[in-house]
């Protein structure tokens, strides 16, 4: 019976070598850095990407705030003051007077000016949110469908370790009945099978909340099921996160807020400017049986005295003060996030790279050993159903790998600004 085993072991070995291998992404060629681009391979993956925008109540929410802040940044840049019409009749008494008035007040110290300029920072900063958001939503869709795609893969090996556990417990249970194997090793082969029924229930648990997640994100499990990554995420440098944060979305918000601030301060010292009015005024008076035409002219201007405004003027200064150190305060913080992110990215695609140029996880190779070990009785069935499954299992920890290297890429992209560009979302309609 020892020889009908070894007959059939080779045959399930070498099937779930090339089950897996045919489910884990295959290694590069050359090798660590020599990889392909991915501008090319990526652009289904944008295509749907830029769908899924387009389709994301998001996307029409932002265009809208950025239409509002179009319009707003018009209207603060409109003439302040509206003329004014006064019509006046007196008849009592013996004299009769109708009097035509127009008023106009003028803005001399440049009040709509100083709006004007507040307008166009805070339109600044709606675009630069515009472009935050898309970007953001970029990178919770492409990390939603990677963690999405990762756990598909990991219940899809789960589904051939299960069928190959099944078999085994099939084939141990007539073993023990012909004497071959022990009642403990065929309890091992049951408790080996128990389990990987138990951690495939896992798995299909983790690949629905993958899914949940990813659909609320604006993702389409069932449009977007045959699509792949590409081969391999491209090398980076950590030198290329020097000097991007001023070109990160949410530090030109935090700009265009500082901006706005300091353009503010303009505008409340216009306030306490005060701005004349001038009068003209016309008409006719009929005193009895004399009449005659009347012209008149005046010119009002506010007296500061109750109120100086100066509270405001004040106000504003803290205010543009306070922003200035939110925006120096966000600098450090998106430096720091930057820079992690590129740490991270390299060392997660180093171990990628190292995973997959090891000969350990060469899943045919190390199943031929194994059974070579058995045949030759240096190994036990016992011995070699363990290390079948820790072959299994290290397929599974490279295929959430592959998720995990690609989820680092793209917070990488987004860290140092560069996923709006990758994406194609960015530019403001």
């Amino acid at each position: 019976m020892r020889t009908g085993i070894a007959c059939w072991i080779p045959t399930w070995g070498l099937a779930a070598a090339t089950l897996i291998l045919l489910s884990v992404t295959a290694p590069p060629s050359a090798a660590s850095d020599a990889l392909p681009d991915t501008t090319q391979a990526a652009a289904p993956l944008r295509q749907a990407l830029a769908e899924a925008w387009r389709q994301h109540p998001a996307a029409l929410s932002a265009e809208r705030k950025l239409a509002a802040a179009r319009a707003r940044a018009i209207a603060a840049g409109g003439p302040i003051y509206n003329p004014e019409v006064e019509l006046a009749a007196d008849d009592e008494g013996p004299d009769r007077i109708r009097t035509v008035g127009l008023s106009q007040t003028l803005d001399l110290s440049g009040k709509r000016r100083a709006r004007r300029a507040v307008g166009d920072a805070e339109l600044a900063g709606a675009e630069a949110r515009y472009t935050l958001q898309s970007a953001e939503f970029a990178r919770d869709w492409l990390t939603g469908w990677t963690k999405w795609l990762a756990a598909r893969r990991q219940v899809e090996l789960g589904e051939q370790r299960v069928a190959l556990a099944e078999r085994l417990a099939g084939l141990a249970e007539r073993q023990r009945l012909v004497g071959d194997i022990s009642s403990p090793e065929r309890d091992l082969v049951l408790l080996t099978r128990d389990e990987a029924l138990a951690e495939q229930a896992t798995l299909l648990a983790d690949s629905a909340t993958a899914e949940e997640a990813f659909t609320r994100v604006g993702g389409n499990a069932g449009v977007l099921a045959s699509l792949r990554l590409p081969e391999a995420p491209p090398p980076i440098t950590r030198m290329g996160v020097e000097g991007v944060v001023t070109g990160l979305p949410e530090f030109r918000v935090s700009l265009a807020e500082a901006n706005v601030a300091q353009q503010r301060i303009a505008v409340a010292d216009r306030d306490r400017r005060p701005d004349p009015t001038v009068s003209l005024r016309g008409g006719r008076i009929d005193m009895g049986e004399a009449s005659g035409s009347v012209i008149g002219m005046s010119i009002a201007v506010p007296l500061f005295v109750r109120n100086s405004y100066r509270a405001e003027a004040v106000a504003a200064r803290a205010d543009a003060a306070g922003a200035d150190a939110d925006m120096e305060r966000l600098r450090l913080e998106l430096q720091a996030r930057a820079e992690s992110a590129a740490r991270i990215y390299i060392a997660v695609r180093e171990a990628w790279a190292a995973w997959h140029r090891s000969r350990g996880t060469d899943l045919a190779a190390r199943s031929n050993a194994l059974e070579r070990l058995w045949q030759a009785g240096e190994l036990s069935t016992a011995d070699y159903v363990l290390q079948i499954k820790q072959t299994l299992d290290t397929a599974l920890a490279g295929a959430a790998l592959d998720g995990r290297v690609w989820q680092s890429y793209f917070d990488y992209l987004y860290a140092v600004g560069q996923l709006d560009e990758w994406s194609g979302l960015g530019a403001p309609p």
